[in-house]
């Protein structure tokens, strides 16, 4: 089934990785081809997709009144990974594996900030459970700036089992919460075959979740509000796991 990705960047990100179908572009009739514009027609028209003018309303019903910056593509499903593709990468990179794991995250801007850092720091897959958590949506590609285009985003039934398959392979779950007893992220070596947790907006990890990870950390707090948004403690967690690695595969002068 065709899905309509909307934005300058959503569609930008689509036509550079490749991996959908990419069957149309279609631009509003008053748009002028400069700029990102002319970037992404450009992009388009190197991978052989139709380029179509179109009224402005057309564009406004296909991206359900979303800002969509006069562009939208019409695409093929989004392809889903699994686990053994991410530690493939890992291993052709050779790199420790770096996965991050949402545990029934539901808002998109949320679950988009964090596969757009997660695509920043080079993590190799990104695990989350199909039933009762937000998938792969227009409104998510377009919030992770087209960076989930990139990514080896997996699907699976039962985030527990999966947790437990990796542990199996080694790898180290670090879930992060909230709490005067949690030890700060600070205290423990990150750099390691890793997995980063991360509970849900308003309720965090379920208990099971929670169970399964090797160990909690929180991030130290001075202020007055009690907690943080989860998009931005996960940013903190995944550059604080990445800066334990060396800044690996930063090409830096």
């Amino acid at each position: 089934m065709a899905e309509f990705l909307y934005g300058h960047w959503a569609v930008m990100e689509a036509l550079r990785a490749g991996r959908r179908t990419l069957e149309q572009l279609l631009i509003t009739e008053t748009v002028e081809e400069k700029g990102l514009v002319a970037d992404i027609i450009a992009k388009a028209n190197e991978r052989g997709v139709n380029v179509r003018r179109v009224p402005r309303r057309i564009i406004d019903d296909l991206a359900s009144g979303a800002n969509h910056q006069n562009t939208v593509l019409r695409v093929g499903p989004y392809p889903y990974a699994d686990v053994e593709s991410a530690f493939e990468l890992a291993q052709k990179r050779g790199e420790k594996p770096f996965f991050l794991l949402l545990d029934l995250l539901k808002d998109p801007q949320n679950v988009g900030v964090l596969l757009r850092v997660a695509d920043s720091v080079g993590v190799h897959g990104v695990i989350m459970q199909e039933r009762r958590s937000v998938s792969v949506t227009p409104a998510v590609v377009n919030a992770s700036s087209g960076a989930v285009e990139h990514l080896q985003f997996i699907q699976i039934t039962n985030l527990v089992s999966a947790m437990k398959d990796l542990k199996s392979q080694d790898v180290w779950l670090v879930g992060f919460e909230a709490g005067a007893d949690i030890p700060p992220i600070d205290r423990t070596n990150l750099n390691m075959p890793i997995g980063i947790v991360l509970g849900s907006e308003g309720e965090g990890m379920r208990r099971l979740v929670r169970e399964n990870c090797d160990m909690l950390l929180s991030l130290p707090m001075r202020g007055n509000v009690a907690s943080l948004n989860v998009a931005t403690v996960g940013s903190i967690a995944l550059y604080s796991a990445w800066q334990a690695r060396g800044w690996q595969g930063w090409e830096h002068s």
